[in-house]
């Protein structure tokens, strides 16, 4: 039981790390904005963490289409112990 809360625990930040990225981006853009009496800085800022944002979704999609895989194949060689014990033996 404890496994599943893990792999929940792991999936469940993927959109608190998607929105902290494009927040922490914006925020680093406007801050230099504001320093350097600049304008466009905070766009460039804002698509660095919208980048960074969607860099984590796909690190985390890999992820779990890796454990998926794994867990498939598991399966599969389980299912054919499984049907290689219930052979008849000759």
């Amino acid at each position: 039981m404890q496994r599943y809360w893990k792999g929940y625990a792991a999936y469940s930040t993927i959109g608190l790390e998607l929105v902290l990225s494009v927040l922490f981006g914006l925020g680093v853009g406007w801050w230099l904005d504001k320093k350097l009496g600049t304008a466009w800085i905070t766009w460039v800022g804002l698509g660095f963490g919208i980048a960074a944002g969607y860099r984590s979704l796909y690190r985390a999609l890999k992820r779990a289409n890796s454990e998926a895989r794994r867990s498939e194949e598991l399966a599969s060689k389980t299912r054919k112990k499984y049907h290689e014990e219930d052979r008849p033996k000759h």
